[in-house]
């Protein structure tokens, strides 16, 4: 249980104006900056993102962790929610950050929005402002690949005509799958012919070859879309999507450690 007090910032103007809630810890300007970037109906109070922040405070490195809008303690409402509105709020999380280096560590959608965010600084030629990805089963395209390509026709139909269809879950009640989640997803997508990712950065991947939601194919595809960087895959025999297992959080913590290394000593 995280018993800290979170902040909050505010994101967009006008009725797109949004209060995101977050928790940074701060250490005294130390860097790499470690920035969580939670999964499609995750939180910053899941328990991926409070043992990353135990393991940060260890190792004397600031992190900073956040609730998308209609996620956690950010208010919002789900049926108007999209990935370019949650991509608009990982940068403004990256804006507290400052010039410090920041390393990434996407989970699932939040692997999505982390290589979104990580080309957009590179076309603007900020690339420099990273360190380095981690992703967890990084869930790229998943509006377009993982949801709406799975659906029945009969699905289909239902978000066309009504907006929205209530999927089951793994992990919990039903969620809402919006006709403007999966239109505007079209906007961000990475791997329909849009040619190669070129990121010259470290990444980092760690995929559950048991995971039901995000096939461990689907990372080999990224892989092959990522080009200039550093790039190492690792599969994880038993793994499910979550991989909140002791040892998967110890195999997270592990290569976080290293790629932290890696960067102080370039």
């Amino acid at each position: 249980m995280d018993a800290s007090e979170p902040q909050f910032l505010e994101v967009g103007t006008g009725v797109k104006c949004r209060r995101i809630a977050y928790r940074f810890t701060d250490l005294s300007g130390a860097e790499p900056v470690l920035l969580w970037l939670p999964g499609f109906l995750a939180d910053m109070a899941g328990t991926k993102a409070v043992a990353l922040a135990g393991f940060a405070r260890a190792q004397g490195l600031p992190m900073l962790r956040f609730d998308y809008s209609g996620h956690g303690l950010s208010p919002g409402n789900m049926l108007e929610a999209s990935i370019g509105d949650w991509l608009e709020e990982a940068y403004a999380m990256l804006g507290l950050i400052g010039d410090r280096r920041t390393i990434l560590i996407g989970s699932s959608m939040g692997g999505w929005i982390a290589v979104l965010l990580a080309r957009q600084l590179q076309q603007a030629g900020e690339i420099e402002r990273l360190a380095g990805l981690v992703l967890l089963a990084p869930a790229f395209d998943m509006t377009e690949r993982l949801m709406w390509r799975k659906l029945s026709p009969k699905t289909k139909a239902i978000i066309e005509t009504e907006g929205v269809f209530y999927a089951p879950s793994l992990y919990g009640d039903p969620y809402p799958l919006t006709k403007r989640l999966i239109e505007e997803g079209r906007n961000h997508l990475i791997g329909e012919g849009t040619g190669p990712i070129e990121l010259d950065l470290p990444v980092r991947i760690l995929q559950g070859m048991e995971d039901p939601d995000v096939p461990w194919g689907h990372a080999l595809d990224l892989v092959d879309l990522l080009h200039r960087g550093d790039v190492e895959l690792t599969l994880i025999k038993g793994g499910d999507h979550r991989l909140s297992r002791p040892q998967d959080l110890r195999h997270l913590e592990l290569t976080v450690a290293a790629l932290v290394e890696q960067v102080s000593l370039s």
